[in-house]
This record gives C-alpha cells, structure tokens and sequence, in this order.
C-alpha cells in the first residue's frame, strides 16, 4: 500500500517470537486479513494478536499504545480496550519496535452484525464521552488534525481525484466547513480513528474500540468522524443527542471526515478497495446530513 512499507509474515512473525518470546513461538500463527493500512496483524494461537508497523513513522504508535492503554483501560468502562501483552524490540529480522495484545472476539462494525444502531451510537458516544471527562496529564501527546483551513488544498485536491462520489456536492460541503470557526478550547482525550474497522461488533452490540496509535489529546470534534464514517442517519442522530456539539462542532467533525475520506480513495484505489468503500460510503454519509 505504501512504497516504502516493509513487508511482513507469518515466518518473520516466528522468528520474532522464537529470539524474543520462545514461549509463543511454537504456536499457529495466521495472517489477519484486514481495511488496515498502519499494521500488519497475525493471530497467535487463538488468544493473541501481534500487531508490526508497516512503515517507520508507525513504530511511535505502538510506543503510545504502551504507554496510555493500561492507564486509560481503568478509566473507560463502555467498551473494551485492547491488552498489551509483550512488546518487541528491533532486530535483524524486523526494524521497528512491535506488539502482542490479547486476541478480541468480534468483527469490525457492520449494519449487518448489530441489531439497533441507535443503542450502537449510545455505546460509542459513551465511550468518547468518558475519554472526555479523563483528566489531561501534562506527558500526555497532543495532536489531532490541522486546521481545515490548512488542509484545504489537499482536500480540494483528493475531493477532484476521488472516483464513485459526487464531487461537486462534497466540495460544496467542505467550503461550508471551512466557514466554521477555528477551533480554540481545552484539549481533551480523542481517540482520532473512530472508523468501522476500529469499532467491534460482539453479539450485535458494540464490544470494543481498538487502535490507539492516534490516542492523544485535541479538539473534540475528531471523535464526531464517527457519525458519518460508523452510522447511518438514526445512530447518527443518536450519537449527536449524546455528545451534544454545538452546530459549528458539528460542522468541523463533518469537514475532518470528509476530509480523511477524500484522502483516503485515490490514495488507497488500487492497493485496498474495501477501505475505498468505507470511505465513499462516509461521504455518502456526510452529503446525505449536510445537503
């Protein structure tokens, strides 16, 4: 997917194990097949994932995961956290630090897997809610996108190359974002990827929210990408009752997703078309609550 990604297996994965954690070495190991773009997965045995970098610029996240998951999984009690288990360190085999966490059961979100997308939304925004209201330590990272305006160009320009959408509408909703107001409050806790493939489905509910590679703390209409990029109008309508942002929040969470949408489908065409899909269908999904 990307010209400079270091490409991984199952027998690099072994390898790994074998000079860092002999004791998992022997056990199956089994390519994840996923809309991933930052990591490669492979299962081990059937309680263990291994997550690997595909480029050198990912390897902090693993780092952020270490650091924040543990302290943040006692603070969230609506979804399930991912469990770091081991970590990594580079060698010969693989130059970037890596991880195994605890395997979790479930599916990435899908209008097929859950029964009521309205209760689906509650759990969600829940737990953006409760990222929220985490108290902000002074080490932790801050981010979060740039200022639309600063992206304007880029998405004007992804916006025009992005095939199977109605581009005219889209740039008309992002000329309207770039009217909003540029963000200027308290930093809070924003998970920064709330996309379908980092939400998980168990037993038609919303089970857990992984990727924490992004975590960090920023203006809190990131974690809004969610209303377009996971639901439908109804859970739409829900998770924005629960959050409750004022019309110029709204508007900017709409101008970030659309904004990561249009990135992501001339970049990614011809290297992983289901995560095109994903991001036509958030676009889709912005026209429909913004025209």
């Amino acid at each position: 997917m990307h010209d400079d990604q270091i490409d991984v297996d199952a027998a690099i994965v072994r390898q790994l194990l074998t000079d860092q954690r002999p004791d998992l070495a022997r056990l199956p190991i089994t390519p994840v097949v996923s809309t991933g773009t930052v990591n490669a997965l492979f299962r081990i045995g059937e309680d263990l994932v291994a997550r690997l970098p595909l480029q050198h610029q990912w390897a902090e996240g693993i780092d952020r995961e270490w650091r924040w998951i543990p302290w943040l999984s006692s603070r969230i009690s609506s979804v399930r956290l991912p469990e770091p288990v081991c970590k990594g360190t580079p060698n010969d085999v693989f130059p970037f630090v890596w991880s195994v966490y605890r395997w979790i059961d479930g599916a990435p979100y899908d209008d097929r897997l859950v029964d009521d997308e309205t209760a689906a939304a509650h759990t969600l925004a829940e737990f953006v809610l409760e990222l929220r209201a985490i108290e902000v330590p002074s080490a932790a990272p801050t981010g979060g996108r740039e200022p639309l305006a600063e992206l304007d160009d880029d998405t004007r320009a992804a916006i025009e190359l992005s095939a199977g959408i109605d581009a005219d509408a889209a740039m008309t909703v992002w000329v309207d974002a770039l009217r909003t107001p540029v963000w200027d409050g308290n930093p809070v806790w924003i998970h920064g990827d709330l996309l379908r493939p980092n939400v998980i489905v168990r037993q038609r509910r919303v089970h857990a929210v992984i990727d924490y590679g992004y975590i960090e703390v920023g203006d809190p209409a990131t974690d809004l990408i969610a209303a377009w990029a996971v639901f439908g109008a109804d859970g739409r309508a829900a998770f924005r009752e629960m959050l409750a942002p004022d019309d110029a929040t709204w508007a900017r969470g709409r101008g970030i997703a659309l904004h990561q949408a249009a990135m992501i489908i001339p970049y990614y065409a011809e290297t992983n078309p289901a995560f095109v899909e994903l991001a036509r269908r958030t676009i889709a999904q912005i026209l429909d609550d913004a025209l």
